[in-house]
């Protein structure tokens, strides 16, 4: 049965010494009146009172000395609340020594029931009161303290509420230092506070201290201690990021310091020796919890850690000196892994009150459904794509054969087009890498799937927005829908456009996760990735996205007091460090304008005109001129009511800030307005070239930014504006946007049967089979690949290896518009093999590591200039003896080249050096970003106390 000591009169002398440090957030003069104005209010007075003050101004000072203390000490601002104590060590007058700081308010019946548990258990070194907070005695800031085997410190009741729960607890390792009540024998003989803690941890290390001396340490939780957490004794309460950085640093050097100290001397030296391994290690760590900010503290420690050898020493023998008993006393206390896991699984937030995150209902809201049948829908639609191993059409063509062929094209060095082209790759191989690594086997199958899983995916990303804007499963399924039906991803699919449809599939991801990246660093690390790939595979995109980032920033600053500005931040950095070796070779080539061009296989394929008509299509989100497919349906019909499809989808978009959630609907109306002013900025312009034709670059990447707000915004107005206690009118508006979206879809999803698909079942390579059979074997081997224009000139290209690719492609090439030396080389060489009077051209190939020779067919239909230049090519080709006509193949005539052939040109050191410092910049930055994205249980406990639907009012969207 427990004692009652609150009505124990002690008859033990007790000196209470104050410190005061002028260092917290609010004044300290205003602390320290309560704390003194508590202690004069003791049932059980103080016998001597002593006040440390270190630093502060006239007014403190007056404060302290108005107050009935014996004696007020003067310290520099520096000092720490172990060496303040220090300075009252030498005058301490009476049997117990009460530790208090300017913070730290008592119960006026603290001390006695303090005073009287010391004085009933002979045995107990010091007892320890419950902390409590300073505006709010019902949580608990600290009620004794534990740790682990490997010297981790672990509050017993940190930040609970107050039920008595732990009342019972008498017996513990340890206590937070404030408040506790030290007997002065076991004070002088353990030598009082260490001072290389800095200021963590002191009362632990006091109370294994005092166990190994042979003492004990009680709790007393009917004491009541309240404190504020300025960070004068204990660590500060964190409530900046500078506080938390200095807690976090404080702690870990404590953690260090504690470990070289308690450690077997033969063992210690190994522990100094493993500090830096660990800091790595922890880093690491740190980045899988989502705790970056830790990383430099993390550092510090470490660094402090390990020049701080005499304070150890010292430490180690004042614990010599005093200790009469061995470990075995302290490893019953310890904290186990099985208390630890169910202390760190508590959820004392949701206990007391906070937001609790609904179900996601992905199955029973009927998620799954909708995927399953955007499945069914892909299947009808593109039936024949399940047995094709590899697609062309459009802008597609194979990719690299093997995993390693795929890196080697997404990395600094020599490109696997043109002559000896060197230089950074596009940030789009480094997705189709990705992308064909997923089917390391056969990559280019890896293609085919995407395409028959875009309707699904892009069901199911358009579903997982959705839940960001509305918790109605119903609004969540026609988003889903919508977004699935949009024309900007079925034209890309029909015409084989792969950069509008990874683009399309990732847009409703980084809404998903970049929606919420203000408040967590794993939507931050999640967006990171994503924007990368979407900058990646539509580069026009990086304006609207960098108009979405700054308004993103702007709001931090403005709404949250630039809380989650360094989560923000990082979302842009993946993206400049995959561009970054691009641009930077841009800037220095004067081809800034190249960056917007459409990455991959450079393809002009049928877009709307840049006039009124052309963009009435795209404000209607339609990025083709034939009205997404319905004039090839009603060749002679009426097709004027077509772009009147998406108005039932703009009226609610544009009446969503009209609703409650107005901020929301301004927001996704401001996306729209990028998405469209993207798609109207970049219509019929070009900046890339196949051949001697422009490329003007596609629209399509701005509708589905458009689409996605306009989505968005619907869904907004059904959910909070649009008769909220009507049914039957909200019903009516979502089957009308609907059923739209499915008019609209019908040409496309019955492209393919009808023989309107551009894409096709598309060769294993580009070039002749016994070019792609060597070039299976050895990615080295040169062709030069002649084709003849419409205006009867030559196009000239040199691939490397079995075939072109999609991740071989290189805007480099296709945007350049100053021919460059080597440029002229290769105009020098495809005149020289098409007229019949140059005799040394082909021992020059040979010299350049080119051993074959391409005459490709024309683009149809073949002018009479164009065949009258590949009859000459012919001819002239053939009357060289140094060449061997393999045979016409289905990609064209092609000769082998007799003489020997050399190797290709190696690049030079230099170059590979850069380039493997590019790949680990690289590497290391989406490392980072993936460990940040990968959700741990953590992270998953937090998700759950904010809301899901990001800004239904502006205090819900913080």
């Amino acid at each position: 049965m427990r004692s009652d000591t609150s009505n124990t009169v002690s008859s033990n002398r007790v000196h209470a010494i104050v410190v005061v440090r002028p260092d917290g957030r609010t004044p300290a003069a205003f602390h320290l009146r309560r704390t003194l104005a508590a202690l004069a209010e003791q049932s059980r007075p103080v016998d001597v009172l002593t006040i440390v003050v270190c630093g502060g101004d006239d007014h403190l000072f007056e404060v302290a000395d108005a107050a009935a203390a014996e004696s007020v000490v003067k310290a520099p601002a520096s000092t720490g609340f172990a060496a303040a104590t220090d300075l009252v060590t030498p005058r301490i007058d009476g049997d117990a020594v009460w530790l208090l700081a300017q913070d730290t308010a008592p119960e006026p019946d603290a001390l006695a029931r303090l005073a009287g548990a010391l004085e009933l258990s002979p045995s107990v070194a010091f007892v320890a009161p419950k902390l409590v907070r300073w505006d709010d005695r019902s949580e608990i800031v600290s009620l004794g303290v534990g740790m682990t085997r490997f010297g981790r410190t672990v509050g017993l009741a940190d930040d609970e509420l107050d039920q008595g729960q732990h009342d019972a607890r008498e017996d513990v390792l340890g206590a937070d230092v404030r408040g506790i009540l030290v007997r002065a024998d076991a004070w002088e003989r353990l030598g009082g506070l260490d001072r290389a803690l800095s200021g963590a941890d002191e009362g632990l290390d006091l109370g294994v201290r005092a166990r190994l001396a042979g003492g004990r340490i009680s709790l007393v939780p009917a004491a009541l201690v309240a404190t504020a957490g300025d960070g004068v004794a204990g660590l500060p309460t964190p409530l900046t990021p500078q506080r938390r950085r200095r807690a976090v640093y404080a702690e870990r050097v404590a953690q260090l310091h504690r470990r070289l100290v308690y450690a077997p001397v033969v063992v210690a030296p190994l522990h100094w020796l493993t500090i830096l391994p660990l800091a790595l290690w922890r880093s690491i760590v740190d980045l899988a919890r989502k705790q970056p900010g830790r990383i430099s503290a993390e550092w510090a420690a470490a660094a402090v850690a390990l020049v701080r050898i005499m304070p150890v020493l010292r430490a180690r023998r004042r614990l010599a000196r005093a200790r009469t008993a061995s470990w075995a006393q302290v490893a019953p206390l310890r904290t186990s892994r099985s208390e630890l896991r169910e202390r760190l699984d508590d959820d004392p937030e949701v206990t007391i009150g906070g937001h609790r995150r609904s179900d996601l209902r992905f199955f029973a809201g009927g998620g799954a459904w909708l995927v399953l049948a955007a499945l069914v829908v892909s299947v009808a639609a593109f039936p024949a794509l399940l047995a094709w191993p590899v697609l062309g059409g459009g802008a597609l063509q194979p990719l690299a054969t093997t995993v390693g062929q795929l890196w080697d094209d997404a990395a600094y060095g020599q490109r696997a087009l043109g002559l000896d082209t060197i230089g950074p790759a596009d940030p789009f191989a480094a997705v189709v890498a990705v992308l064909g690594s997923l089917w390391a086997w056969a990559p280019s199958r890896g293609l085919v799937l995407l395409w028959v899983l875009a309707l699904p995916f892009a069901a199911l990303g358009g579903w997982f927005a959705a839940t960001r804007v509305t918790e109605r499963a119903s609004l969540r399924l026609l988003g889903g829908a919508v977004w699935a039906l949009s024309p900007t991803l079925l034209v890309a699919l029909t015409q084989g456009r792969p950069t509008g449809v990874i683009v399309h599939l990732v847009l409703p991801w980084l809404f998903y996760a970049g929606s919420v990246a203000h408040r967590s660093w794993a939507g931050a690390g999640a967006a990171s990735i994503l924007l990368a790939v979407v900058v990646a595979s539509a580069p026009s995109l990086a304006p609207a996205m960098a108009v979405v980032w700054a308004g993103a920033v702007l709001l931090a600053v403005i709404l949250r007091a630039g809380r989650g500005i360094a989560r923000l931040i990082w979302t842009l950095i993946p993206s400049v460090a995959l561009a970054l070796p691009l641009v930077w070779n841009a800037v220095a080539n004067a081809q800034v304008w190249g960056l917007l061009a459409d990455p991959g296989v450079p393809w002009a394929g049928p877009q709307v005109a840049p006039d009124a008509a052309g963009r009435a299509l795209l404000t209607a989100g339609i990025p083709t001129p034939d009205l997404a497919g319905w004039t090839t349906i009603l060749p002679d019909g009426p097709t004027w009511w077509v772009p009147l499809l998406s108005v039932p989808l703009a009226l609610l978009a544009l009446a969503a800030p009209l609703t409650q959630r107005w901020a929301a609907g301004i927001a996704l109306l401001a996306i729209t307005a990028l998405g469209l002013g993207t798609a109207f900025a970049v219509v019929g312009i070009s900046v890339a070239f196949a051949q001697s034709a422009t490329v003007p670059l596609w629209p399509g990447a701005g509708l589905s930014l458009a689409w996605l707000g306009g989505i968005g915004g619907a869904l907004v107005a059904l959910d909070a504006g649009l008769a909220p206690r009507v049914a039957l009118v909200r019903g009516v508006a979502a089957i009308l946007v609907f059923a739209a979206a499915v008019v609209l879809a019908v040409p496309s999803l019955t492209a393919f049967t009808r023989g309107a698909a551009t894409i096709a079942n598309g060769p294993a390579s580009t070039l002749p089979a016994f070019v792609a059979a060597e070039g299976r074997e050895d990615p080295d081997v040169g062709t030069i690949v002649l084709t003849p224009q419409a205006d009867g000139g030559v196009a000239a290209q040199v691939v490397w290896g079995a075939s072109e690719t999609i991740g071989g492609q290189s805007t480099l090439l296709s945007t350049r518009t100053v021919p460059t030396a080597q440029d002229e080389e290769l105009a020098v060489f495809a005149a020289d093999l098409v007229t019949p009077s140059s005799e040394d051209v082909v021992a020059q190939l040979a010299a350049r590591g080119i051993g074959f020779i391409l005459l490709a067919p024309a683009t149809p239909p073949e002018t009479d200039a164009a065949r009258t230049t590949r009859l000459s090519a012919m001819t002239a080709l053939g009357q060289r003896d140094t060449l061997v006509v393999v045979g016409d193949t289905a990609k064209g005539e092609l000769w082998r080249v007799v003489d020997d052939i050399a190797p290709r040109p190696e690049e030079a050191a230099s170059v590979s050096v850069l380039g493997r410092w590019v790949a680990f910049g690289q590497i290391a930055i989406f490392g980072i970003a993936l460990l940040l994205a990968v959700p741990t249980a953590t992270s998953i406990r937090e998700a759950r106390r904010t809301p899901r639907v990001v800004g239904p009012h502006w205090q819900e969207g913080r």
